[in-house]
């Protein structure tokens, strides 16, 4: 029986031993496989975080690049302008009047023909002022009136709309 103890004890520690290397090992791989799994979040995260950068540089660099090629392509429009002043001598009456004449073109391609208005002028008025409320293709600002009315006349379609 001692002969078998002997024989067996030395099995038994090593099969000890090699059970408690087991765990160490399998413990020391655990603790490699979160670190690993630490660090790929963590670069899962800056690739994220990189890729929503990239798409909104991409998307800033689409609309600046629309905006600048819409800013050129209205910059092509143009309108040409003419006035003079037509005098009508009746019997009793001398009247002047103020012919303006306009035309819409981009690049050099007319997109309308003249468009004529013809505007009584009174003594002593602003000729170039006048001029510049006839135009159609001129931009204009809305007085406090006109805004006021045109919000009311907005708001009144939007109501009939819904």
């Amino acid at each position: 029986m001692t002969a078998m103890l002997w024989i067996l004890l030395p099995l038994f520690v090593a099969a000890g031993s090699a059970l408690l290397s087991f765990y160490i090992m399998q413990a020391r791989l655990e603790v490699a496989v979160a670190k690993e799994r630490e660090s790929l979040a963590e670069a899962n995260a800056t690739i994220k975080n990189q890729e929503k950068l990239m798409v909104e540089k991409v998307k800033s660099a689409e609309e600046s690049t629309m905006r600048h090629a819409f800013d050129q392509f209205l910059g092509d429009f143009r309108v040409e302008e003419r006035h003079y002043m037509r005098e009508n001598k009746s019997m009793f009456v001398n009247r002047k009047a103020l012919v303006l004449q306009e035309r819409l073109f981009f690049r050099n391609i007319p997109l309308s023909n003249w468009v004529e208005h013809e505007m009584v002028v009174e003594e002593g008025s602003d000729v170039k002022q006048l001029a510049r409320e006839a135009s159609i293709f001129s931009t204009r600002t809305l007085s406090s009136d006109d805004k006021h009315l045109n919000s009311r006349l907005l708001k009144a379609r939007e109501s009939k709309t819904a």
